[in-house]
């Protein structure tokens, strides 16, 4: 990331995911009842994650290689939260 965007955006990604990162480990700890608002905090983090990955390639923050790489882990993430997020509302 060059010098000029990794302060603002690059500490805004570290941020934001780390805070993601917090909220799975917080559900991952509680007990299948409990789970569920952390699981949607943790959904919308990862929402915010991805647009500020778009908002970084179109800024030219990151090369074009390395978004398509982020942007396919993120998808495989927003698929595993999803499933995750629909074992936890079927009793």
């Amino acid at each position: 990331m060059p010098k000029k965007d990794k302060y603002a955006l690059g500490e805004k990604l570290q941020k934001i995911t780390l805070d993601f990162l917090e909220l799975l480990i917080t559900a991952s700890n509680k007990s299948k009842d409990k789970k569920y608002p952390f699981m949607e905090l943790a959904s919308t983090k990862l929402e915010v994650l991805k647009i500020t990955i778009r908002l970084s390639h179109e800024v030219k923050a990151i090369p074009t290689s390395k978004y398509h790489s982020l942007e396919e882990r993120l998808q495989e993430i927003g698929r595993m939260l999803g499933g995750w997020i629909n074992s936890i509302k079927t009793p």
